[in-house]
């Protein structure tokens, strides 16, 4: 019994689902402690109801962990962000959920897909490349940090056919 409660408040392997409208409070709160200008609840829920957007979470438990967004165009998508709770970075989820997400795509007809990444994110950048994707270009001064710095971006593609 005790086994089971536990997998069910937060044990167990994560999961990666399609997100509901219940989750948008917990994306909007992942999405702000990851980036410096998060996403509201909101602009989550309105996400989560277009057609064109696909949003998985990733789940341990009960405990929503991460997630990752993408939004479809024809036979391409952008993915727009992909988030993992602080306390569960450096496990490989973000990789594992990367992939399903981009398997999902690829069922939806998706063959290409972009993305871009700040130049100094190493991890995430290794993430990406890992995954198959290439640098393709770059946006100079893209990202402006709280302090009023401005970043690269790197635009990345992978192919899925």
């Amino acid at each position: 019994m005790i086994g089971f409660l536990s997998r069910w408040w937060g044990g167990g392997p994560p999961a990666v689902e399609p997100a509901s409208l219940r989750d948008a409070a917990r994306l909007a709160q992942l999405h702000g402690a990851s980036f410096h200008r998060g996403w509201g609840e909101g602009e989550f829920e309105a996400m989560l109801t277009e057609r064109n957007t696909l949003v998985h979470r990733l789940r341990q438990g009960r405990n929503v962990i991460g997630f990752a967004v993408s939004r479809m165009a024809a036979d391409e998508a952008e993915i727009l962000s992909i988030a993992i709770d602080a306390g569960q970075r450096g496990r490989g989820l973000s990789r594992d959920l990367l992939l399903t997400h981009l398997g999902h795509l690829a069922g939806r007809g998706i063959r290409t897909i972009f993305l871009e990444v700040e130049e100094n994110n190493a991890p995430a950048r290794r993430l990406y490349e890992r995954a198959g994707f290439g640098v393709i270009g770059r946006r100079e001064r893209y990202y402006k940090q709280p302090g009023g710095e401005h970043l690269n971006a790197l635009l990345m593609r992978r192919d899925l056919s």
